[in-house]
């Protein structure tokens, strides 16, 4: 049966609670260029507040004794991505992560959880930000029951599918709930139901996980938001003419990956949001042109926005046996974080919300060990037909 106990909100913003150890210096982005105003939604956007403050992650000490698991770098085809105008690989990879038991219990099944990565990174640079399979054995070393861990690729031309449905990238949202469940499926010994199912996402992947999981509670039973981004739509500003004329001149991928960090993200969104089957090479429409804003365009990004469109999906919210989410107190981020918590408080949707000390990257890894994988622990179902 689905959750019913009552909203719990934890808001946290005490420096001296939960990190002991000082953030190392030096982490995944450098800072970019920031270009003035960028218009509406997007990554570019919403990781404006948080890239001077990004720091590595800081790893949880390794559990003696811990039991190994065990990684499988396998290829799954996407059937949803297939034809896409971008040219994005069709077949994925995809990281397996196999619990201790599993070659020895030839007749055990196991609960999954599906764990989505951030822009500008893929699946194997995922395993380093959140430390897998350190981090999955010290939670299974501190109680957590055995499950399998699946990691899938969502990187494209253009650096992040925003997990959404699109010509141009493919469908990503599809590829996800649909190809890749139903491949885990039929090639693993897993609890075929969706109780036994957890999707989690960080930043990029935590606005996959909200979009996924508001459409698709058929799939998933319990869900765990970290830090999204691209919840809200923005109110666009001044066009900045030198950010316009950079991304009218991409033509090839190999342009993309010349640009700045922002002006690529744009790019990401405007394949994911504004595909245009009529305007090659890039099969997109940007927000703006000419110098000034496109409404068309703005209405479209602002229709993937979770803040928009989550009052549609209510109904599938509560069939959750549980729903999480946190973020970082120096994380830009944590304000739109905080405004889908109150929209799922408003409508009594169970749901624990937590504000922890951190910016958008420093406690990930702890987050998944200690957080994440023994919110699984606590609400995915481990054997066949429970409620």
């Amino acid at each position: 049966m689905k959750n019913t106990t009552a909203c719990h909100t934890v808001r946290r913003s005490d420096k001296s609670w939960r990190l002991t150890a000082a953030p190392r210096k030096g982490g995944r982005f450098s800072q970019a260029p920031i270009f003035s105003r960028l218009l509406t939604l997007g990554i570019a956007i919403s990781f404006v507040s948080t890239l001077s403050a990004q720091v590595q992650t800081i790893v949880p000490p390794v559990i003696a004794n811990a039991k190994p698991v065990t990684m499988e770098h396998i290829k799954v085809h996407g059937a949803a991505l297939e034809g896409n105008l971008e040219g994005n690989a069709v077949d994925r990879d995809v990281l397996v992560f196999l619990p201790p038991s599993y070659a020895k219990e030839t007749s055990r099944r196991y609960a999954v959880v599906y764990a989505l990565h951030g822009y500008s990174i893929g699946a194997e640079q995922w395993t380093h930000e959140i430390h897998v399979p350190q981090t999955i054995e010290g939670a299974f070393a501190q109680g957590a029951q055995e499950m399998i861990v699946v990691l899938p690729d969502s990187k494209t031309v253009h650096n992040g599918s925003m997990y959404s449905s699109s010509v141009t990238t493919g469908d990503f949202e599809k590829f996800i709930a649909h190809d890749l469940v139903a491949y885990i499926d039929t090639h693993y010994r897993t609890i075929p139901e969706r109780t036994s199912r957890g999707l989690v996402g960080h930043s990029m992947g935590g606005y996959g996980a909200s979009r996924i999981g508001m459409k698709h509670p058929d799939v998933f039973g319990s869900l765990y938001i970290m830090s999204p981004c691209c919840l809200s739509a923005r109110v666009g500003g001044p066009v900045n003419p030198e950010m316009e004329k950079t991304l009218e001149a991409v033509k090839t991928p190999e342009d993309s990956a010349k640009l700045p960090f922002f002006a690529r993200a744009q790019l990401a969104s405007a394949a994911a949001w504004s595909p245009d089957p009529k305007n090659p090479p890039l099969y997109l429409d940007l927000p703006m042109k000419d110098g000034a804003p496109q409404a068309e365009v703005l209405a479209k990004w602002a229709a993937n926005a979770p803040l928009a469109f989550v009052d549609q999906y209510i109904g599938n919210l509560k069939q959750y046996r549980a729903i999480a989410m946190d973020v970082g107190d120096q994380d830009g981020l944590r304000v739109d974080a905080g405004k889908l918590h109150d929209v799922f408080d408003k409508y009594g949707i169970a749901n624990s919300f937590e504000i922890y000390p951190g910016t958008h990257t420093s406690a990930v890894a702890d987050r998944f060990q200690n957080h994440v994988m023994t919110f699984f622990n606590q609400n995915l179902c481990f054997k066949a037909g429970c409620r």
